[in-house]
């Protein structure tokens, strides 16, 4: 029986108890998911975007994503600063991760290798220079599994020591004020996830 756990619930209380700003590394896959988590967690961190996701395809798609989420963290007000970094387009990453794992349907175990590569060079990034945590916006998506996000994380976190910040940011409303955020910041609005896989699942390809 799986498991359940209010990840929510978990970032509530690491949120009551902060006693200074800590810097956040925040893992973003795209502006629209990132709309609602950067509004709410920029009141109480300061925050770096890490825009890495070799998963995307083509490369002109990747460079989308990147420039449409700078637009928005220039847009959005925040509380604490908000800043960005694009890692350079490297799609032979993601597919040697995933290799034995092509024609395995969505939101499976090929998803969960995509997961991992993309927060273990959070976590990596996270402890290099020193920050206080590192999570990222996917759980936000009702199509990503949080509870193994989340598990991911937590192994990372003991890895590189840098505490994982737990989340489930679909909860109360995350993912339907994050598509009012879009909507009000006119994002570009993606229809698959980001890899040649899921665009061929959708008949897109």
């Amino acid at each position: 029986m799986e498991k359940s756990v209010n990840y929510q619930l978990n970032l509530d209380n690491t949120i009551k108890f902060l006693e200074k700003t800590p810097k956040l590394l925040l893992h973003c896959c795209c502006a629209p998911c990132s709309s609602y988590v950067l509004e709410y967690l920029s009141d109480f961190f300061g925050i770096t975007c890490l825009f890495y996701n070799p998963n995307i395809s083509p490369e002109k798609e990747y460079d989308k994503r990147a420039e449409e989420l700078k637009r928005l963290i220039s847009t959005q007000p925040h509380k604490n600063p908000v800043s960005l970094i694009v890692e350079k387009y490297n799609s032979e990453e993601f597919f040697a991760a995933v290799k034995g794992l092509e024609n395995i349907k969505e939101g499976g175990e090929r998803c969960f290798k995509c997961y991992r590569l993309r927060l273990e060079m959070a976590a990596k990034y996270a402890k290099e220079y020193n920050f206080d945590y590192f999570c990222s916006t996917l759980s936000i998506s009702p199509l990503k599994n949080a509870l193994k996000l989340n598990e991911i994380g937590e192994e990372l976190s003991e890895i590189y020591g840098v505490p994982h910040l737990p989340n489930d940011f679909k909860k109360r409303g995350g993912y339907k004020r994050s598509i009012e955020l879009s909507t009000m910041y006119n994002l570009y609005r993606q229809n698959y996830c980001g890899c040649i896989f899921s665009k061929q699942e959708r008949g897109l390809e």
